[in-house]
């Protein structure tokens, strides 16, 4: 593996910026957790009745995963149940980058052909990706401490982040190696991750229950890290579980990496029809056809949390029913009905940000056709720049539209007891600020298109500031950053068209500076 440090060191380089946002971000979140913990159940009798009820509630232990404990930390830990699934696509999406995208972008080809082995870019990539998993783990458990959680069941917290980064490492490894183009891996690597988080959850769910298929989530490498149990019996074994599993993915992508050809994946590559239909001669067209699988992908996954987040809602006013020291915390919150609009309100928050992710995802669409060279030969025709441009952010604009109203459709379905108008508007409301955060997207890709990934950064400041800026009561200016903060709260807020009609304007601005750069500037650059 002739070469792998001086290609880490490119990899850090090239990363500087969103590796360590991202790790230390994850590992930051946890923290404001604590506060919340400590200032909703000051009592250990409150934190115990409150963890009595969620560990038998399956909306909970679907989106959590199993709690086995009542401690502080228990709580927290559990709490943080989804943060392994945010920390698995940030590992597959790395690896990805760094193997099969570089050698779509020829990057490969050229570090190839100086003194390097065979194996250095895969090997590279995999361990810089595993160094910022070790980076997560090592802050979480820093901040964990700094909060006066025990040192150990800490380490355990950490260990579970470290170890999901690196299972899904892995998997990502084996992706590069099945396809000829890098969005084809990273669409298996994330239905991998998605059969993992469903094998968890079918296993959890029937745990509380007869306990029949509670087998399943053994079969997934985010139910082992799950399993460690930190705070409570700090269960180490399932690691090295993990550990083993990792071993023999990454010797599993070395052997397949050997057996492919360069630029091509084991998996051969579908033939397409010898002509192409008539709906390909436009530039929307030809978009339609880019974006429908993404679009369909992300609808689909917008339904399932839509399902997930509507059977907690109802478990929401379980909590409170029936326990009266739980009714008077939720009273003091407003009641059990106000309860319920706070918790809509929070999801629709979460929801609009994940919609955001999808929106740059599908504005940055017009720096992949760039970078392999078809926009040039679609600008070669007669379409014009602003119609290929626009054809993209057609999608990237009501995609999210669609995307949003699936999930508050699919809320409305399983939790019949609320208002399906107030609940679909809250989600919709968040479309402007989607919308600023699209905007900058396409702000980077025209101004400065070799940056345009920074673009990402705006998702996970914003993710931040929704996740722990209140509970860590950071300055309001801070918080303002985000154009989410300035959403409506609905149901239950005030709907005021100002916010609104203003990130609309802001969005609306930053998608034209955009437009107007990229029609001055070359393309390629």
């Amino acid at each position: 593996m002739t070469g792998t440090g001086q290609i880490i060191r490119l990899i850090l380089r090239r990363d500087r910026i969103i590796l360590p946002l991202w790790a230390v971000l994850l590992g930051l979140v946890p923290a404001g957790y604590v506060a919340s913990f400590e200032s909703l159940f000051p009592t250990d009798a409150e934190r115990i009745d409150y963890a009595t009820v969620s560990a038998s509630n399956a909306g909970f232990v679907t989106l959590y995963g199993p709690l086995h404990g009542s401690s502080l930390g228990e709580l927290v830990a559990w709490r943080a149940g989804f943060l392994p699934v945010i920390a698995a696509i940030c590992a597959l999406l790395t690896v990805v980058r760094h193997t099969r995208a570089d050698e779509d972008a020829g990057r490969t080809e050229l570090i190839g052909a100086a003194a390097v082995g065979r194996y250095a870019q895969l090997a590279a990539a995999v361990i810089t990706t595993c160094a910022g998993g070790v980076l997560l783990g090592v802050v979480q458990t820093a901040a964990m401490v700094g909060q006066g959680l025990p040192v150990e069941g800490s380490l355990a917290f950490g260990a579970e982040m470290i170890l999901t980064v690196f299972v899904f490492a892995g998997v990502a490894a084996i992706t590069a190696q099945l396809t000829s183009g890098a969005r084809g891996a990273r669409s298996i690597a994330l239905a991998v991750l998605a059969v993992a988080f469903a094998l968890r959850v079918g296993g959890d769910t029937s745990a509380i229950g007869d306990g029949s298929t509670s087998w399943l989530s053994w079969l997934s490498p985010i139910g082992w890290v799950q399993h460690l149990f930190p705070y409570g019996v700090n269960s180490w074994w399932p690691a090295l579980l993990a550990l083993a599993f990792t071993a023999a993915l990454a010797g599993l992508a070395a052997v397949l990496l050997a057996r492919r050809d360069f630029g091509s994946g084991l998996a051969p590559a579908r033939l397409g029809p010898a002509s192409a239909p008539r709906s390909l001669g436009s530039p929307f067209g030809l978009a339609w056809r880019l974006h429908r699988g993404l679009l369909l992908s992300w609808t689909a996954g917008f339904v399932l949390l839509g399902l997930i987040f509507g059977g907690v809602g109802g478990s929401v006013l379980d909590i409170a029913a029936g326990n009266q020291e739980l009714s008077d915390i939720f009273n003091r919150l407003g009641g059990s009905d106000a309860l319920a609009d706070s918790y809509f309100a929070g999801i629709a928050a979460i929801v609009g940000l994940i919609a955001a992710c999808y929106a740059v995802q599908a504005a940055l669409r017009l720096r992949d056709e760039e970078t392999t060279g078809h926009a040039e030969m679609i600008l070669s025709t007669a379409a014009s720049r602003y119609a290929w441009a626009g054809s993209h952010l057609f999608f990237a604009l009501l995609g999210p539209a669609v995307v949003l109203a699936a999930e508050g459709l699919a809320v409305g379905v399983t939790y019949p007891q609320g208002n399906l108008g107030e609940i679909l508007g809250g989600v919709l409301v968040q479309l402007p600020a989607v919308w600023v955060l699209a905007g900058l997207a396409v702000l980077a890709f025209g101004l400065v298109p070799k940056l345009s990934g920074l673009a990402w950064a705006a998702p996970a400041i914003c993710l931040l500031i929704l996740l722990v800026g209140s509970t860590l009561q950071l300055s309001q200016w801070f918080l303002d950053i985000s154009p989410f903060t300035h959403t409506p709260k609905l149901p239950g807020g005030d709907l005021t068209a100002l916010p609104l009609v203003t990130l609309t304007l802001v969005a609306a601005v930053l998608t034209a500076v955009g437009i107007a750069a990229l029609r001055r500037r070359n393309i390629p650059d």
